[in-house]
Order: structure tokens, then C-alpha cells, then sequence
């Protein structure tokens, strides 16, 4: 800590926000409550005095607070600040805030609680703490299970710290959101000026060459040798270092139905597509590299493979269960890691690159070939396929934008037929349905410079806090495309309700409960009243036209919502 002159009136207020500088978040995204007054007022001086202060976005719901820190913080990799309101904001939140601890974004989000109820000395917290604001044991026991670590901030002479430490710790590996509750009374409590030292960012960890050398030899070794990856593409540099692994070894990529993210370009001739099982039994080497869940069922072993596991933190603590099967660990950076790797491709056998460069080549020929075939039967279509929605998307952004999906049985076709080329242009929404708008946002935030297009079904488009999330949009400029694949269907339910009981009595009544969307009114109108730009699209012929002029209107600052009525 350092001393500093206070300023007359100072409290825990400008604590809060002089954390928050020494951070360096760039922004506080606040869904407000009845304790922030102490921040708000330290803002507003600031802002007064030309004093700095992390930009605040006044968001009206909890989601929308959280999802875009989460979006934010998937392009910039920063701890952002997150102000929910008491426990019950919190618990608003919470779906997104484990959303967050999924996708691995750092943040520091903060509520609060009061511990006089009105009968201690100073100001009066007010009677709805007392009421019912306050939960048994405090909002950090409630955060706990969700948050990579959650603690209260019991002192003022603590709370700066305590803020940075809090940051350090979602920063790092493996970086997710932390908790702090800071009690209201902390906030208005007298602060001596005392400010937190800045946080700087984490260093990093390699695996040593007496490590790396025997996986190289692995390496050198096998003779169809594959990569699976989940969230490479998640690390800084990891896109770009597993690029040039792989083409090093001429090691082909599978990025699985689980994956998260963009981790290697999908036009790539060695992108050996999404699925794992054509290698369970041919593969005599697997590189996991960031694979949290490479095998479904997790029991199902790999007949022959060694498996080496490439993961700075490979047993995920917020994982109930894991199964990796591991052989050999290499735990460090990712990104330096691969480097290393691909640093020792010499003395390679040429005999055995020259049989799995060619096995690659036929494979993605095929898998391009597939592709090509869908998209031509796509277009045939009587009505409008999602083949052809995605494909016709991927022609206009011409590589130039970011995808933020929250599909659910459309996200395998969304990743075959966007077919991103480029690190940070794909991200696949975690932790439940609702938050996509929200995340899109945050996206946007960090890239201004890009189009950024959300695809949702029509049933998670229905979870999303839409008013909220279009008032944001509004509010700070931040246009993005929604694309909405509308089925009128939960399709994942009626399908898991299909396989359990195919012969059941909904099979044969058809009253399929729990699933129907079709009394829902025109999902575009929700745009209408914030003067955004909506269409509605049921033919094939009025596709192209439709999300040309919704990317125009984006383009010139306009949200735009493209409702498509899809065949499935």
C-alpha cells in the first residue's frame, strides 16, 4: 500500500474506484442496486474533475452486466469490474457469472449486504436490507460454487487490496470470474486515501525441454498422430501457435462438437473436421491440447492411442467430472508450449508424413466436397435451410467478422458452414441459455472495428433478456447482426424427449408438451420500438437480400435483427 493525501468527504466509495483504476479495467458494467450511491458519487466527481476512472455502462439487467464483461473479455483477456446488486442480483446473474467461469474470462464481480440492519452508528442502510436483502451466511457463500474464488471485503482499510487481489486471481490461470462482497457500510465508511498498487499481468509458466523433448520424440515417432483442441484458440497466441505446429509436423486438427471457440482455421487443409471417432481406433497418438472433455462417454478409451495432454491447468477445478486419460502431461502456456514443439520438427520420417499428409488431403477433400453438396441441396430447399443461412452469412462477412453462437442443434451446422479462418472471430456462449445478446455486446465492445453477428435459436432468443440487451445496444453504440434461426420449436427437447421414449405416448397422441414455439409473435418486432432494423424471412430467394441490408444497417451503426423461419 501507499499513503496519499485523502480528500475531505473521501470514503469507500473512491476506494472502490481508485481498485478498480489500479486494475486497469476499462470499463465497469453495472446493473444497479441501492449500495452502488458510494461509486456512483465517486464517479461523478471524477468525471467533475477530470480525475481517471474505468468507463461505467448503466445496463438494466444482470445478464446483460455480466454477459458483456464476458464478451469483453473474450477478445481482450483483461479483469473487467462487474456491480450486481445484494444477493438477489447476484442470483440474477449467477447463470451468466458461471458463464464466465466456463469460457475462462477473467472479471471481479462485486455485490453487497449490510451488517449494522440499521442499528449501528453512521448513515442509515435502509430497511430493505433488513427486509429482505440479506441472505444467511452472505452473497459470497452464495457466489462460491460459481466463482473461482469468493470473499468479502470486511474492512475499508482492506477493500482496496482486496479488489486487486481479486483481479490477480481471475486473471490467472485458469482465469475465471472472482467474487467480492463489499457491505454497504464499507462504502461509506471514511478511507484514508491509501491506494492499491497496480496489478501488473501474470507471468507465465513453460514445461521444460527435459519435458518437451520426449513428446517430441512421440512426436517423431507415431506414425498417425492427431491433435483434438477445445479452447486453444482461447489463449493468447494459441490460434496462431497451433497453426504452426501443426503444419510443422503435418499433424492433422479435429476440433470437436465441444469446442468454444476458433482454434484453427476450418479451410485448413489439415482441419480434419469436428468429429473424434474415425481416430479412436486408428490414431497411435492424440494431443490433447486445451481439452477439457475430448471423449464421450469418458469412459470411452482410445484403442491404441498414447495420449499427451497440452493444458496449463489440465484438471479443471470447476469440473465435476474429467476423464483425459492422460499418458504425459506438458502443463504451461499453451501457445509457448506449441512453440517449442514445433521448434523440434526436424528428422521427421518423410515416408510417414508423406501416407498422413495424403490421408488428410483425401479427408478434407471429402469434407469440402460434403460441405459443397449440402450447401447446393440447401439452396434447392423448398423453404429456407439452415445449411443456406449459415453459408449465405459466411459469404457476406467475407472473413471480416466475429460469430457469437448460441444455437443448440444448430451449432454444428453454424461451425461446418461459417468456416472461420481467423483467432477471436468464433465463440460459442457457455453456462445456459440467455446470455448471447449480452455477450455479442461485449464482443462489439472490444472490437468495434469488426461486424459482429450473433446466431440464435429461436428458443434461446426467448431466455435472453431482449429489452435490456437492446437498450444497451442503443445506449452505447454497439451494433451487432442477430440472426435468428426460428424452428417455432425446442428442438433439443423435443428430440431428447423423441429418443428416450420413441414409442411412447407422445409418440403416438403427438402431444409433444414442454416444446411447442409457435404462439410466440415476431421475434423481430422487439427491435421496432429502438428503431432497429428488423426483417423477416420465410423464402430462400429473400435470404441473401435480407442479411445484405441488415449488414448495411450495421455497418451504419443500427442493430439488426434477421428473423428467419428455417425448415428444421
Amino acid at each position: 500500500m501507499t499513503d496519499s493525501n485523502n480528500r475531505p468527504g473521501a470514503d469507500g466509495g473512491d476506494a472502490f474506484v481508485s481498485a478498480f483504476n489500479a486494475v486497469g479495467a476499462d470499463y465497469i458494467f453495472c446493473s444497479s442496486g441501492s449500495e452502488w450511491a458510494p461509486v456512483w458519487e465517486s464517479l461523478a466527481r471524477r468525471h467533475r474533475d477530470g480525475e481517471p476512472a474505468p468507463e461505467y455502462l448503466d445496463l438494466t439487467h444482470e445478464t446483460v452486466a455480466v454477459g458483456m464483461a464476458t464478451g469483453y473479455g473474450l477478445v481482450e483477456r483483461r479483469p473487467q469490474g462487474v456491480l450486481l446488486h445484494a444477493a438477489p442480483g447476484l442470483l440474477q446473474g449467477s447463470m451468466a457469472v458461471h458463464g464466465a467461469l466456463l469460457a475462462g474470462v477473467p472479471m471481479v464481480v462485486t455485490s453487497s449486504e449490510s451488517t449494522t440492519y440499521g442499528d449501528g452508528p453512521g448513515q442509515d442502510p435502509g430497511g430493505q436490507w433488513y427486509r429482505n436483502l440479506s441472505i444467511v451466511g452472505g452473497p459470497h457463500q452464495v457466489a462460491q460454487p460459481f466463482t473461482k474464488w469468493a470473499n468479502e471485503a470486511a474492512s475499508i482499510h482492506t477493500l482496496p487490496t482486496m479488489i486487486t487481489r481479486a483481479a490477480e486471481l481471475a486473471w490467472r490461470a485458469p482465469a475465471g470470474p472472482a467474487y467480492l462482497n463489499v457491505p454497504l457500510e464499507i462504502l461509506l465508511e471514511e478511507w484514508d486515501g491509501r491506494e492499491a498498487k497496480p496489478v501488473v499481468p501474470p507471468g507465465s509458466m513453460h514445461s521444460s525441454p527435459e519435458e518437451v523433448d520426449p513428446v517430441a520424440q512421440m512426436i517423431r515417432e507415431a506414425k498417425n498422430p492427431v491433435v483434438v483442441t477445445e479452447t486453444a484458440g482461447r489463449e493468447a497466441g494459441g490460434f496462431e501457435a497451433l497453426v504452426a505446429f501443426a503444419e510443422a509436423w503435418e499433424i492433422p486438427v479435429v476440433e470437436p462438437d465441444s469446442a468454444v471457440c476458433g482454434n484453427f482455421p476450418r479451410t485448413h487443409p489439415l482441419h480434419a473436421g469436428s468429429d473424434i471417432g474415425p481416430w479412436m481406433d486408428e490414431a497411435d497418438l492424440i494431443l490433447l491440447v486445451n481439452c477439457r472433455a475430448p471423449f464421450y462417454p469418458p469412459s470411452r478409451r482410445p484403442s491404441k492411442a498414447k495420449i499427451v495432454v497440452i493444458d496449463q491447468v489440465p484438471q479443471r477445478p470447476h469440473i465435476v467430472y474429467q476423464v483425459l486419460f492422460a499418458d504425459v502431461y506438458l502443463e504451461g502456456n499453451v501457445a509457448n508450449t506449441l512453440r517449442q514443439l514445433a521448434k523440434r520438427a526436424k528428422d521427421l520420417d518423410e515416408s510417414s508424413v508423406a501416407a498422413r499428409r495424403a490421408a488428410q488431403e483425401e479427408r478434407h477433400a471429402a469434407e469440402q466436397s460434403a460441405i459443397a453438396a449440402a450447401e447446393a441441396k440447401a439452396a434447392r430447399s423448398e423453404g429456407v435451410d439452415p445449411v443456406l443461412v449459415a453459408a449465405t452469412l459466411r459469404k457476406l462477412l467475407a472473413g471480416s467478422g466475429v460469430v457469437v453462437d448460441e444455437t443448440i442443434t444448430h451449432s454444428r451446422v453454424v461451425k461446418r458452414h461459417l468456416q472461420t479462418t481467423d483467432p477471436d472471430s468464433y465463440f460459442y456462449v457457455q453456462g445456459g441459455l440467455g446470455q448471447g445478446i449480452a455477450v455479442a455486446l461485449g464482443v462489439k465492445l472490444a472490437a468495434r472495428e469488426r461486424p459482429v453477428v450473433l446466431t440464435i435459436g429461436d428458443g434461446a432468443f426467448t431466455y435472453n433478456p431482449v429489452i435490456p440487451s437492446y437498450d444497451a445496444a442503443k445506449a452505447y453504440d454497439l451494433p451487432v447482426l442477430i440472426v435468428v434461426f426460428n424452428n417455432r420449436v425446442y428442438k433439443s427437447m423435443n428430440l431428447n424427449h423423441r429418443r428416450f421414449y420413441p414409442e411412447g405416448a407422445a409418440a403416438e397422441t403427438g402431444e409433444w408438451l414442454g416444446t411447442d414455439l409457435h404462439r410466440l409473435p415476431r421475434l423481430a418486432a422487439f427491435a421496432e420500438p429502438f428503431g432497429m432494423h428488423t426483417e423477416t424471412v420465410d423464402a430462400t430467394d429473400a435470404l441473401a437480400p435480407a442479411l445484405e441490408r441488415a449488414l448495411k444497417a450495421v455497418s451504419e451503426g443500427t442493430t439488426a435483427v434477421v428473423d428467419v423461419l428455417v425448415t428444421r
